[in-house]
């Protein structure tokens, strides 16, 4: 894809987690933590601690990367859980690079709260033009932040460019399967403003062009369904409450489109997992 390609959709990832509505809506909803898929112990689990336990999954992947002296890029780092957990957790230091300024200044707040200052640095910018040189992170780590790019062969080469030797590249995102039309998920991609989803096989191509090597995808799809279905049925019963946080027009959006995210993983059009890498 070309800049133009690229610029568009960092254009449209700036606006959506700016726009006020969406930003109530990942705060008020899904926790104002962490905004990406859960994994799930039982269905009716909180979605605040099904992200939590994703977290976990993802670093565990990498933990013999993570602790006192090694640094970690966060990459579409949103609000900033990841970061703190990763940073109260082992130690270690975070780079969180973000392109909306809206996330920017909760994280920092957030950060400052938890008394995480010192070992986050907030930096506004895209993931398709990464202010750092080569091999300067030992892990770089990213969560529902791929479907985002215009060009995402090009995010890819970015992250695996500024890994160090021996470095770990640690993804998630929500793809399409790889044998799902795009075309039947277009309704659903309406509300993250994009117009389709990447698939594992793509992923694994990229990464093995790149040059990455023991890249593992661990498939936990499984946990799409119940995460959508609670994010569903929070809003169908938090409508009310809603109201204070998003606007009428949004809140019949989300009553519309979220069901058809439930409805695509009832019928296996989506897949998500971990993808892991060393360099």
């Amino acid at each position: 894809m070309g800049d133009d390609a690229t610029m568009h959709a960092a254009d449209a990832a700036r606006d959506y987690y700016n726009c006020a509505d969406v930003d109530g809506f990942y705060t008020s909803v899904w926790g104002g933590e962490d905004i990406h898929t859960g994994v799930y112990e039982h269905p009716d689990e909180p979605v605040a601690r099904a992200t939590r336990r994703a977290d976990a999954e993802v670093a565990s992947r990498v933990a013999d990367l993570l602790g006192p002296g090694r640094t970690v890029l966060d990459l579409g780092s949103g609000y900033g859980g990841a970061a703190r957990y990763l940073a109260q957790s082992f130690g270690c230091r975070v780079v969180a690079l973000n392109i909306s300024d809206v996330q920017n200044r909760r994280h920092r707040a957030l950060n400052a709260r938890h008394g995480l200052d010192a070992l986050i640095d907030v930096v506004t910018g895209s993931f398709d033009d990464i202010p750092a040189p080569n091999g300067r992170f030992d892990v770089v780590w990213t969560q529902e932040a791929l479907v985002h790019s215009g060009d995402r062969a090009h995010m890819l080469s970015e992250a695996v460019r500024v890994l160090a030797p021996g470095g770990a590249l640690v993804l998630t995102d929500v793809m399409a399967a790889d044998d799902t039309h795009q075309e039947a998920l277009r309704p659903v991609c309406e509300r993250l403003n994009v117009t389709d989803f990447p698939t594992p096989d793509f992923v694994r191509i990229q990464l093995a062009r790149l040059g990455l090597g023991q890249v593992r995808f661990d498939d936990l799809s499984e946990n799409l369904l119940p995460h959508y279905a609670r994010l569903t049925e929070q809003v169908r019963r938090s409508g009310e409450e809603l109201t204070g946080a998003v606007g009428e027009e949004y809140l019949d959006r989300l009553r519309a489109n979220l069901p058809l995210w439930v409805h695509a993983c009832e019928d296996g059009l989506l897949s998500w997992g971990i993808f892991h890498g060393r360099r």
